[in-house]
């Protein structure tokens, strides 16, 4: 069985998070440079057994797509055409950066960590993946 990993796409960075090995819980991994992520990913899904990718889709509260889906869109073709034996999801990702904020100021973050966006991307990834296992 592999394990899930989790994309919060951003167009200077990626926030990642992954399962452990019997897919019930999510752990924060790392931020990638989102020029950095395919050989980032081509080095960590091997070694890491993964067999399926959710990344975080952007959606209005209209339900309607998000303007930053046109970012998304290259980088899913791409991911598909680089991993093709790696199932690909999508995934709600609504309210995601500010329920991480919020995660951050629960924990007891001083102001300076908190504005740490990295932290945040890698947060937010966390957050869809927990939020993507409650479905399968």
């Amino acid at each position: 069985m592999g394990k899930i990993l989790a994309i919060d796409y951003g167009e200077k960075r990626i926030g990642l998070a992954v399962t452990d090995d019997m897919k019930m819980i999510a752990f924060g991994l790392t931020t990638v440079a989102t020029a950095n992520i395919f050989e980032y990913l081509a080095d960590y899904i091997p070694k890491e057994n993964v067999d399926t990718i959710v990344v975080g889709e952007p959606k209005q509260m209209n339900n309607t797509v998000s303007e930053s889906e046109v970012h998304i869109a290259p980088f899913l073709v791409k991911l598909a055409d680089k991993f093709p034996g790696i199932a690909i999801k999508r995934h709600d990702e609504r309210f995601t950066s500010k329920m991480a904020f919020q995660t951050m100021l629960d924990s007891g973050l001083k102001k300076k960590q908190r504005k740490n966006k990295a932290l945040i991307d890698e947060i937010s990834a966390t957050i869809i993946l927990q939020d993507f296992l409650k479905t399968v």
